[in-house]
């Protein structure tokens, strides 16, 4: 794992609480030693714990430098607050937003989390539509085998449904599941990513057929949904 944090304290507590809790953490000061920390043949992380204000570099600069091939979670820890700011992370590739001050169990949680989404089911290795296919192992969607990039988020929603076919996926636990506990009312997310993923998958985004709202409750997909009518 790599902390990337301007505040010596705050690297030094988090190297110690994350190594007791059994990581392996590597720790960088500012935004071009991270990127190299990151890119080094040796020591790739699955997860990167990023700062936002950096001396050098701010850190979506980071996302930047790190997403085309970087293909771990990304969790932002930052003291800034607002919803631009969130949004603006997320968008760029971040997978979970965690504002500063912070509870450390909680932050912990928010980790495992993260973790855990990007770990394929190898039961469950591809999910096969007839017009997308998802690679949960590869992390990749085709549509008519043609590679679709997705933002992390994107990704992280699509595989939380796919896991679960025909099943309601209730607004609450996706919420909880992509961008944790403190976004449980922030509906708007779902439905401006999920009118995202329908741009990019369905063949025909205003009448979804995979990719289905219920309203006020939550989002189901459909593996092998019936034949349009007409």
């Amino acid at each position: 794992m790599l902390v990337v944090d301007d505040d010596p304290q705050l690297r030094r507590a988090l190297r110690i609480t994350l190594r007791a809790a059994g990581f392996d953490v590597v720790t960088a000061e500012d935004g071009r030693t991270a990127l190299a920390e990151a890119a080094a043949a040796a020591a790739h992380p699955d997860l990167v714990v990023l700062d936002l204000g950096l001396p050098d570099l701010d850190g979506t600069e980071v996302l930047a430098g790190l997403r085309p091939w970087f293909t771990g979670p990304v969790v932002v820890l930052s003291a800034r607050g607002d919803s631009s700011d969130k949004v603006g992370a997320l968008d760029a590739g971040a997978d979970d937003y965690v504002t500063k001050p912070f509870d450390m169990a909680e932050l912990l949680a928010r980790l495992r989390a993260a973790l855990r989404r990007g770990t394929a089911d190898p039961g469950q290795a591809q999910v096969v539509t007839d017009h997308f296919t998802v690679d949960l192992a590869a992390k990749q969607v085709t549509v008519d085998g043609v590679p679709v990039r997705l933002t992390p988020t994107e990704w992280a929603l699509l595989s939380e449904l796919v896991r679960n076919p025909g099943r309601l996926v209730g607004q609450r636990e996706l919420l909880q599941s992509v961008w944790g506990p403190a976004y449980e009312r922030e509906t708007n997310y779902l439905r401006v990513y999920l009118a995202q993923l329908r741009r990019k998958l369905e063949p025909d985004p205003a009448h979804p057929r995979y990719l289905h709202t219920e309203p006020g409750m939550g989002y189901r997909f459909l593996k092998d949904p019936p034949p349009p009518v007409g």
